[in-house]
């Protein structure tokens, strides 16, 4: 049971709002200690699994960066330049984007975007300043649903997009399964038999899509 003292660790460094970084290594720390493991070959382990998910750091880097440019007036940025095109609506800015978001998980490249490094600072402020322009001020509770659309259409994009690639884990994994069965599949044959999914789900949710706009034309209620 002691080297459960990790976990303990980790309640007690969140209760009182540590630093998530030194809570989590105090907590290998005392769990190695725990586990009477010798001190240089636990600082071995800590530092052979930051060498295999260096990474990470990417992810972590993009958020201040994120944040330092909204702090900086992105968002506002953004929404002045979208208010002048007349083109650009909010419907065909979410179709644009699940194209774009889908074609490049299909590539592999699914960190390419999301809700924390695209979404939330440049895609909800496109849609937003484009649907104001066509229905003028928006309710709260219309701004909360285009956001919450804005975030759907990047959860679907990726979702059936990474299906198509034959390195992603779910493919690896639908193999796995079938060949356990005595069914012998290729990679690249499961992935294959994805993109008729991920043409499906580009259509209805790109119907889904096209009909914002008109919503916001005729002044609807959005579903």
């Amino acid at each position: 049971m002691k080297p459960l003292l990790g976990i303990l660790v980790v309640i007690l460094g969140f209760a009182v709002r540590a630093n998530p970084v030194l809570v989590v290594a105090a907590a290998a720390l005392v769990t190695g200690w725990a586990a009477g493991l010798p001190l240089q070959k636990l600082l071995a382990l800590l530092g052979s699994a930051f060498v295999r998910n260096r990474f990470l750091l990417l992810f972590v880097l993009t958020l201040p960066v994120v944040g330092l440019l909204e702090r900086h007036g992105l968002r506002e940025t953004v929404r002045g330049k979208v208010a002048g095109l007349r083109a650009a609506t909010a419907g065909r800015i979410l179709i644009l984007y699940l194209l774009l978001r889908q074609t490049a998980s299909a590539l592999g490249l699914t960190t390419l975007a999301g809700h924390a490094q695209t979404v939330r600072p440049l895609l909800a402020p496109m849609v937003e300043a484009a649907a104001q322009r066509e229905r003028g001020p928006l309710a709260p509770d219309t701004l909360a649903r285009l956001r919450a659309l804005a975030a759907a259409t990047d959860n679907v994009g990726l979702f059936f997009g990474e299906d198509i690639f034959i390195a992603f884990g779910a493919v690896l994994l639908i193999q796995g399964f079938f060949r356990d069965q005595g069914i012998p599949l290729e990679p690249a044959r499961i992935a294959l038999w994805g993109i008729p999914t991920a043409l499906a789900a580009f259509l209805v949710h790109g119907f889904r899509l096209w009909r914002l706009d008109r919503r916001l034309r005729d002044r609807e209620d959005m579903p």
